[in-house]
């Protein structure tokens, strides 16, 4: 038995015979492959051009992406009937070859588009500006900070600072502009001793003269901090004291402190930690000395960080009235380590969005891989 199944393996080894290679079949279906790839590279690329003038008359328009998309595969049937009117043989193209051939203009439309609506061929993207108040009421004898970050696609030509007066005067102060991080900024000394509100617009103009502006308020006046609680004389080791705060000293959260005897800063927390209006402290905590006769002032910090910069830009609110206070000589004021911040204050921010540019070129080089893939995989096939 054995033998003759041996037989029998042998006999159907030699009936297999491999098939023929149609050698002048295969060039002909390979160059017909490549001649259809390279007009939807052609086509597509012709397309692209043809959809930036599109893109150029609808900007502006909420919909203009979308629209301009439906424009690239509106004018995907045109590539078959090209295609087709070039007396190219498609008998054996099959479903997958149409695909491919769909695929490989459509990606090359997108990516060609991508690169033509970006400079350095083609900029309709006015410049960007971040501005920041610090602080937004100040008193008359400090000063205000105006930081504005200006960014653009292209290149920034001009930025200017207009500023209006309480009396409707208008001043243009030149602005410091540090190139490392495109920051401009201007302090403002009321040296006019002017109360009242300050109004004052930026605008920013690229090389392609187009054009932005953001405007922002900031006020000069005396109700920004103080001690809203009585003071009982002597204060004791539980008696608490009171900080009120102007609320439009800054949109963000900011720092409360003062400082006993001109000495160490004292941080003070908020009775709310969502009220960003009234804080308390004691004498009972760090900094406070028994049986003093000491003074008290008042003090905020006000700060900011522009996103995804590590850059901390601050200015400080001083009240300059005075608050005397006669302390109890229990040996325990001043013992106790005042308690961290119950509210956040501003820190650096990053945000990491990936560009839908690179999207769609990972998207790309997939569809390349497979496509390649299942051109090797037809070759096999067909040896």
């Amino acid at each position: 038995m054995a033998k003759r199944r041996k037989e029998t393996t042998e006999e159907e080894e030699s009936d297999f015979k491999i098939p023929e290679f149609n050698e002048e079949a295969f060039v002909k279906r390979e160059r017909r492959n490549i001649k259809v790839t390279v007009i939807s590279f052609v086509f597509g690329i012709v397309i692209s051009f043809m959809s930036l003038g599109f893109w150029a008359l609808l900007s502006g328009q909420d919909l203009r992406w979308i629209l301009i998309l439906l424009v690239g595969i509106l004018m995907a049937p045109w590539l078959r009937y090209i295609l087709i009117r070039l007396n190219i043989d498609f008998t054996d193209f099959g479903k997958k070859g149409w695909i491919t051939t769909y695929a490989t203009y459509f990606f090359t439309w997108l990516i060609v588009l991508i690169i033509l609506c970006n400079p350095p061929f083609y900029d309709d993207e006015a410049p960007t500006i971040t501005a920041v108040t610090l602080p937004g009421v100040q008193y008359m004898e400090g000063n205000v900070k105006i930081v504005a970050r200006v960014i653009d696609n292209v290149k920034i030509k001009e930025v200017s600072l207009t500023l209006t007066y309480p009396d409707g005067t208008n001043a243009s102060p030149d602005l410091t502009f540090d190139d490392t991080n495109y920051i401009y900024s201007y302090v403002y000394d009321n040296t006019g001793n002017l109360s009242g509100e300050y109004n004052y617009t930026i605008k920013a103009v690229d090389i392609n003269n187009h054009k932005s502006e953001k405007t922002g308020t900031f006020e000069f006046t005396d109700n920004i901090l103080s001690v809203t609680s009585s003071i009982p004389s002597p204060i004791r080791l539980g008696d608490f004291i009171t900080i009120q705060a102007n609320k439009d000293i800054s949109e963000n959260n900011f720092r409360v402190y003062y400082k006993l005897d001109n000495g160490k800063e004292i941080n003070v927390t908020r009775k709310n930690k969502d009220d960003k209006t009234l804080y308390e402290t004691s004498p009972k905590y760090v900094g406070w000395q028994p049986g003093a006769n000491t003074t008290m002032k008042l003090y905020a910090e006000v700060s900011y960080y522009f996103i995804n910069l590590n850059q901390k830009f601050n200015n400080t609110i001083e009240n300059q009235k005075t608050y005397n206070f006669t302390v109890n000589d229990n040996p325990d004021i001043g013992e106790t380590v005042p308690d961290a911040l119950n509210y956040n204050l501003p820190s650096p921010t990053t945000i990491r969005v990936p560009g839908f540019e690179a999207i769609i070129f990972i998207a790309s080089l997939v569809i390349v891989a497979l496509i390649f893939k299942y051109k090797k995989k037809d070759r096999r096939n067909q040896k």
